[in-house]
Parts: structure tokens; C-alpha cells; sequence
């Protein structure tokens, strides 16, 4: 039986993951800060089977914790779903909390990525969950996508030092979805055009899909968001960036 493990796993695209995984005969750590909706899916998937593993990966206490926790277990997939981002104007959000989004987007990420990858072996995989905005900035969000876009490039440098060894690793960069993701960063998914929204299970599907086929270094999800990437390389970048202050939640209009 294959192992995983997944953090923000106790919602949103980490939780519609996990069922797809477990579905497919992996054993899964799940890894999230909610202690109770961890053992809500840890019931639903199967006590006997998956554990659980509470932790604030903003913390950096909590960071090493887990961190420690895969050095010592030879798992054979890490998704690094955790991820937080706050919509407003940069001045009119609290510095402290826009650092501790980019200690779970930033940090998180990167040393788990660096435990893993220390133990892993041919046929291993890494998945680091990104952004659309990995592509594009976006005025009232500005650290968020600047951090996304991080991920994005981080994962691709991974890549390609490990496709030689067998072992694949993917920036995986879904649009807005239906989670509570957004809700969380101070806006509902209604605040974005209907077009550019996917459900999270579409989204969920999409990431098995790209850890089955195992081809790409940086994966955009869902075919409106790759067509609208598309459309965007005919634009200035001061097009494209009045674009998207347009669209964006974080900013009344």
C-alpha cells in the first residue's frame, strides 16, 4: 500500500484529494490545524487505515514538527496543499498576518519539500498546490500571488533536478474554486466572474489526473483558466495587470 502525505487536508481541494486518494489504496497522514475536522475525514477514510497529524504550519515549531515527522517516515507522495492568502488593499491588512501567509506558503513548503525529497526514492512524487495567480499579480492580493508565483517556480526548479532520479514533482496552479478558501480570505467565491470559478471537486480530479500522467513541471488547472492565460500573452503587462485589478475581490470597485 502506497503512503501520502497531505497537508490542508481538512477541507477544500486537500480534503476532496485525500477521498481520491484513499480510494486508490493509499494510506494517508492527514495534516491540518482543525484537530476535529481531521478526525471527521479520518473517521469518514477509515480509522484503521489513516492517521492524523495536528499542526499550524505557520508555526515554525509546527513546521519542523512535521518536518521531523518526514524524515522519519518513507512516504511516497507529498501534496503541500496548505496555503492562506487575505484579499484587501497591502496597507489596509495587518503586517503580521500577510508574514504568516507567506510562512505557510513560503516556508511550509519549502522545508517539507526539503524532508521529503532528502528520503525519497524512484517513483516518489511531489506535489506543491500553487495558483493560477502564480501567472499573473493581483492587485488586492498582492502577497498572496506574489507567493504563489514562488511555489511555481520553486516546483519547476525541483523538477528538473529530480526527473532524472524517477522521482516527479509538479506545481500544481488551480483558479478560484468553490472552497472555503476564499471565505476565509475575507471574500465569498461569488466575488469572481462565474467563468473563471471550478468546483473543487473539478479541481481534485484535475490533480489525480496530473499525478497519474506524471508529465508536466507546472500545471494550470481547468481549460477556461489555460484559455484566459492564453488570451493574456496578446496583452501589455499593464494590460494585463488592469485586468485583473478589475476582477479582483480584494478591491471595490
Amino acid at each position: 500500500m502506497k503512503t501520502a502525505l497531505i497537508t490542508g487536508a481538512s477541507g477544500g481541494i486537500g480534503f476532496e484529494v485525500a477521498k481520491r486518494l484513499a480510494a486508490q489504496d493509499y494510506r494517508l497522514t492527514l495534516v491540518a490545524r482543525n484537530e476535529q475536522k481531521l478526525k471527521s475525514l479520518q473517521e469518514l477514510l477509515g480509522t484503521d487505515t489513516h492517521t492524523i497529524l495536528v499542526a499550524d504550519l505557520t508555526k515554525k515549531e509546527d513546521i519542523q514538527k512535521v518536518s521531523n515527522h518526514l524524515s522519519t517516515h518513507g512516504y511516497d507522495l507529498l501534496i503541500n496543499n496548505a496555503g492562506t492568502g487575505t484579499y484587501g488593499k497591502f496597507v489596509e491588512i495587518s503586517l503580521e498576518e500577510q508574514l504568516d501567509s507567506m510562512v505557510l506558503n513560503m516556508d511550509a513548503v519549502v522545508s517539507l519539500s526539503y524532508a521529503f525529497l532528502n528520503n525519497a526514492k524512484p517513483g516518489n512524487a511531489l506535489v506543491n498546490v500553487g495558483s493560477l495567480l502564480a501567472h499573473s499579480s493581483l492587485p488586492g492580493g498582492a502577497v498572496y500571488a506574489a507567493t504563489k508565483g514562488f511555489v511555481a517556480n520553486f516546483s519547476e526548479s525541483l523538477w528538473y533536478e529530480f526527473k532524472n532520479k524517477g522521482i516527479f514533482v509538479t506545481g500544481f496552479n488551480p483558479g478560484a474554486a468553490d472552497s472555503d478558501f476564499h471565505s476565509n480570505a475575507g471574500r465569498e467565491t461569488s466575488a469572481f466572474p462565474k467563468f473563471v470559478v471550478s468546483s473543487i471537486a473539478e479541481v481534485a480530479d484535475e490533480l489525480i489526473n496530473a499525478l497519474n500522467n506524471r508529465n508536466k513541471p507546472r500545471i494550470v488547472q481547468g481549460f477556461k483558466n489555460r484559455m484566459m492565460l492564453f488570451g493574456f500573452r496578446f496583452l501589455s503587462r499593464k494590460a494585463a495587470v488592469n485586468i485583473m485589478g478589475q476582477l479582483s475581490p480584494g478591491l471595490s470597485h
